[in-house]
Protein backbone atom coordinates (compact mmCIF):
# COMPACT_ATOMS: atom_id res chain seq x y z
CA UNK A 1 0.00 0.00 0.00
CA UNK A 2 2.75 2.13 0.63
CA UNK A 3 4.12 2.10 -2.63
CA UNK A 4 1.05 2.87 -4.36
CA UNK A 5 0.17 -0.29 -5.66
CA UNK A 6 -3.68 -1.68 -6.01
CA UNK A 7 -5.18 -4.78 -5.83
CA UNK A 8 -2.11 -6.83 -3.99
CA UNK A 9 -2.51 -10.57 -4.11
CA UNK A 10 -0.50 -13.61 -2.62
CA UNK A 11 -0.50 -16.51 -4.49
CA UNK A 12 -2.77 -15.18 -7.10
CA UNK A 13 -4.23 -17.61 -9.85
CA UNK A 14 -3.71 -17.68 -13.49
CA UNK A 15 -5.87 -17.62 -16.90
CA UNK A 16 -6.22 -20.84 -17.79
CA UNK A 17 -4.41 -21.50 -21.09
CA UNK A 18 -6.99 -21.53 -24.01
CA UNK A 19 -5.98 -21.77 -27.52
CA UNK A 20 -2.59 -19.59 -26.68
CA UNK A 21 0.76 -21.45 -28.17
CA UNK A 22 3.88 -21.00 -25.49
CA UNK A 23 7.28 -22.04 -25.83
CA UNK A 24 8.42 -25.72 -24.98
CA UNK A 25 8.84 -25.59 -20.92
CA UNK A 26 6.37 -22.86 -20.28
CA UNK A 27 4.21 -23.64 -17.11
CA UNK A 28 0.63 -24.53 -19.43
CA UNK A 29 -1.31 -26.13 -16.06
CA UNK A 30 -4.71 -25.44 -15.05
CA UNK A 31 -4.35 -23.92 -12.03
CA UNK A 32 -0.83 -22.28 -11.93
CA UNK A 33 0.07 -19.87 -9.26
CA UNK A 34 2.34 -17.40 -9.07
CA UNK A 35 3.62 -15.47 -5.78
CA UNK A 36 2.58 -12.09 -5.82
CA UNK A 37 0.47 -9.43 -7.75
CA UNK A 38 -0.42 -6.62 -7.56
CA UNK A 39 -1.47 -3.11 -9.68
CA UNK A 40 0.64 -0.10 -10.61
CA UNK A 41 3.48 -1.09 -9.84
CA UNK A 42 5.91 -0.46 -12.60
CA UNK A 43 3.29 1.63 -14.37
CA UNK A 44 0.05 2.82 -13.38
CA UNK A 45 -2.99 0.30 -13.87
CA UNK A 46 -0.88 -2.69 -15.54
CA UNK A 47 -0.86 -6.11 -13.13
CA UNK A 48 3.23 -7.03 -12.30
CA UNK A 49 3.36 -10.67 -11.19
CA UNK A 50 6.49 -11.75 -8.78
CA UNK A 51 7.93 -15.16 -8.46
CA UNK A 52 9.75 -15.81 -5.43
CA UNK A 53 12.86 -18.46 -5.26
CA UNK A 54 15.38 -18.68 -2.75
CA UNK A 55 18.90 -20.58 -3.60
CA UNK A 56 21.38 -21.95 -1.12
CA UNK A 57 24.50 -21.47 -3.11
CA UNK A 58 26.61 -24.14 -1.66
CA UNK A 59 24.76 -26.67 -3.14
CA UNK A 60 26.28 -29.02 -5.31
CA UNK A 61 23.47 -28.18 -8.50
CA UNK A 62 25.18 -24.62 -7.75
CA UNK A 63 28.99 -24.77 -8.79
CA UNK A 64 29.06 -21.69 -10.62
CA UNK A 65 29.82 -18.22 -10.31
CA UNK A 66 27.38 -16.34 -8.09
CA UNK A 67 26.22 -13.78 -10.87
CA UNK A 68 25.83 -16.70 -12.96
CA UNK A 69 23.89 -18.57 -10.42
CA UNK A 70 21.79 -15.78 -9.51
CA UNK A 71 21.08 -15.09 -14.04
CA UNK A 72 20.66 -19.07 -14.70
CA UNK A 73 17.68 -19.08 -11.79
CA UNK A 74 16.03 -15.75 -13.56
CA UNK A 75 16.03 -17.21 -16.74
CA UNK A 76 14.74 -20.66 -15.22
CA UNK A 77 11.91 -19.19 -13.84
CA UNK A 78 11.28 -16.60 -17.13
CA UNK A 79 11.36 -19.50 -19.23
CA UNK A 80 8.16 -21.10 -16.88
CA UNK A 81 5.96 -17.84 -16.47
CA UNK A 82 7.57 -15.39 -18.86
CA UNK A 83 5.66 -16.16 -21.96
CA UNK A 84 2.18 -17.38 -20.40
CA UNK A 85 1.99 -14.14 -18.22
CA UNK A 86 2.66 -12.03 -20.90
CA UNK A 87 0.64 -13.26 -24.00
CA UNK A 88 -2.16 -14.81 -21.46
CA UNK A 89 -2.46 -12.49 -18.48
CA UNK A 90 -1.50 -9.26 -20.58
CA UNK A 91 0.90 -8.17 -17.26
CA UNK A 92 4.56 -8.23 -16.57
CA UNK A 93 6.58 -10.92 -14.70
CA UNK A 94 9.70 -10.51 -12.59
CA UNK A 95 11.69 -13.12 -10.97
CA UNK A 96 13.22 -12.81 -7.52
CA UNK A 97 15.84 -14.87 -6.65
CA UNK A 98 17.46 -14.90 -3.19
CA UNK A 99 20.06 -16.73 -2.06
CA UNK A 100 20.21 -18.09 1.69
CA UNK A 101 23.20 -16.29 2.08
CA UNK A 102 21.55 -13.06 1.68
CA UNK A 103 21.93 -11.59 -1.55
CA UNK A 104 19.95 -11.20 -4.81
CA UNK A 105 20.12 -11.24 -8.53
CA UNK A 106 19.71 -8.50 -11.35
CA UNK A 107 16.23 -8.60 -11.60
CA UNK A 108 15.27 -8.62 -7.78
CA UNK A 109 18.03 -6.35 -7.20
CA UNK A 110 16.12 -3.17 -9.92
CA UNK A 111 12.94 -4.69 -8.35
CA UNK A 112 13.54 -3.51 -4.51
CA UNK A 113 15.36 0.21 -6.09
CA UNK A 114 12.14 0.47 -7.96
CA UNK A 115 9.98 -0.69 -4.86
CA UNK A 116 11.99 2.18 -2.54
CA UNK A 117 11.36 4.71 -4.97
CA UNK A 118 7.95 4.60 -5.22
CA UNK A 119 7.71 4.42 -1.37
CA UNK A 120 9.80 6.80 -0.81
CA UNK A 121 8.44 9.64 -3.07
CA UNK A 122 4.76 8.13 -2.15
CA UNK A 123 6.35 9.02 1.69
CA UNK A 124 8.50 11.28 1.35
CA UNK A 125 11.53 9.41 3.43
CA UNK A 126 14.30 9.47 1.86
CA UNK A 127 15.37 6.66 -0.23
CA UNK A 128 18.85 5.56 1.44
CA UNK A 129 15.96 4.99 4.98
CA UNK A 130 13.33 3.53 2.72
CA UNK A 131 16.02 0.70 1.08
CA UNK A 132 17.72 -0.09 3.86
CA UNK A 133 14.24 -0.63 5.79
CA UNK A 134 12.81 -3.07 2.70
CA UNK A 135 16.31 -4.61 2.78
CA UNK A 136 16.37 -5.38 6.74
CA UNK A 137 12.09 -6.36 6.66
CA UNK A 138 12.60 -8.67 3.41
CA UNK A 139 15.89 -10.86 4.05
CA UNK A 140 16.19 -14.92 4.00
CA UNK A 141 18.58 -15.71 6.65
Amino acid sequence: KEAGCRDEQSEPLLLNITTEQLPAGTNTADGARLDVSARSFWTPLDRAFTDIRVLNPQAKSNCVPINQMYRNHERQKKNMYMQRVLTVEKATFTPLVFSTTGGMGEEASKFYKHLAGKVSRRTKQEYHHVISYIRRKLRFV
